[in-house]
C-alpha cells in the first residue's frame, strides 16, 4: 500500500467519523478541507472505500427504498466500531510519515481528535522538515542566481518565500499548543488577531542553540534552532499569543 493511499484512507475514517456519507458527498468535503486531495478523483476514492469496507472498517449500507425515477440509490458508508478503534490508534502515532507534504495536511485536520503530545510531536517534526528545506533552497538560491534567467530566479524566490511563510506558520501554532489546554479551536480568533500572529520570526538553523527533536517512530531526531520561549534577551519572561481563556493556569 502506498503512502498516499495509507494517507487517503485515515482522510476517509475520519471524515467518516464525523457523519455517515455516501461517495459524492464525501468526496465534495475531501476536496473542500484537504490541499493534498484537491484533485481527488473517484478512480481513487472508490477503490479506498472498497478496500476498507473489505478489512471492515467501514460499511457500505444500501438505500432501503429506490428513489424515484428508477435509478440506483447511493450508499451510504458508515465507520464500524473497528474503524473508530484503527482511527484512534493511528492518530495517537507520530512517524516520520506523519509531517510529509502528503500527509501533514490530513493529520492536521484530525489534531481535533489528537492528544496533546502526539500533535507537538508532528508539528516538530514537520517544522524541522521545513527549516531544513528552507535552508537547501537559500543555499541552492544563492550558487545558482546568477546562473537563472530573471524569470527562473523570481520563481526559485517564490518557493523560497513560501517555505519561509509555512515556517513562521508553525512557530505560531507550536507557540500557541504549549498554551492551551487540549484543541484549539483557531475559529475563536478575530481576523485580526490571526492576522498578528502570523508575523512570528521564523526558525533558523545555526551554529548555535541547536537542539533535537525526538520523533515517534524509531527514536531517531533532527536538529534544528529552538527558539528561546522561556524568556526574551532581557529576560522578560515570554507568553505565548492566545486567548487569556485558553492560556494554562498556575
Amino acid at each position: 500500500m502506498s503512502a498516499r493511499t495509507r494517507v487517503l484512507e485515515l482522510a476517509i475514517l475520519g471524515r467518516l467519523r464525523e457523519a455517515p456519507m455516501h461517495g459524492y458527498e464525501l468526496r465534495k468535503h475531501l476536496n473542500a478541507a484537504l490541499g493534498a486531495f484537491r484533485t481527488l478523483s473517484y478512480g481513487s476514492l472508490y477503490p479506498a472505500l472498497r478496500t476498507l469496507t473489505e478489512r471492515g472498517l467501514i460499511t457500505a449500507v444500501e438505500p432501503a427504498t429506490a428513489p424515484l425515477g428508477g435509478r440506483r440509490g447511493r450508499i451510504v458508508y458508515k465507520l464500524t466500531d473497528a474503524g473508530r478503534e484503527h482511527l484512534e490508534e493511528s492518530l495517537a502515532t507520530a512517524e516520520p510519515t506523519a509531517w510529509d507534504d502528503d500527509s501533514f495536511d490530513v493529520r492536521f485536520t484530525l489534531f481535533g481528535s489528537t492528544d496533546a503530545t502526539t500533535r507537538l510531536r508532528i508539528l516538530e517534526g514537520r517544522r524541522a522538515r521545513m527549516v531544513e528545506r528552507q535552508e537547501r533552497l537559500r543555499q541552492s538560491l544563492g550558487r545558482t542566481s546568477r546562473r537563472m534567467d530573471a524569470y527562473t530566479a523570481e520563481l526559485a524566490r517564490h518557493g523560497l518565500e513560501q517555505v519561509e511563510r509555512e515556517v513562521q506558520w508553525l512557530e505560531r501554532v507550536i507557540d500557541t499548543e504549549r498554551g492551551t489546554r487540549g484543541a484549539f479551536d483557531y475559529r475563536s480568533l478575530s481576523p485580526e488577531r490571526r492576522g498578528d500572529a502570523g508575523t512570528a520570526p521564523s526558525a533558523v538553523v545555526d551554529g548555535g542553540g541547536l537542539s533535537s527533536v525526538r520523533n515517534g517512530a524509531g527514536g531517531t531526531s533532527a536538529v534544528v534552532h529552538e527558539r528561546t520561549r522561556s524568556g526574551s534577551a532581557d529576560g522578560a519572561t515570554a507568553t505565548p499569543d492566545v486567548p487569556p481563556s485558553t492560556k494554562e493556569q498556575a
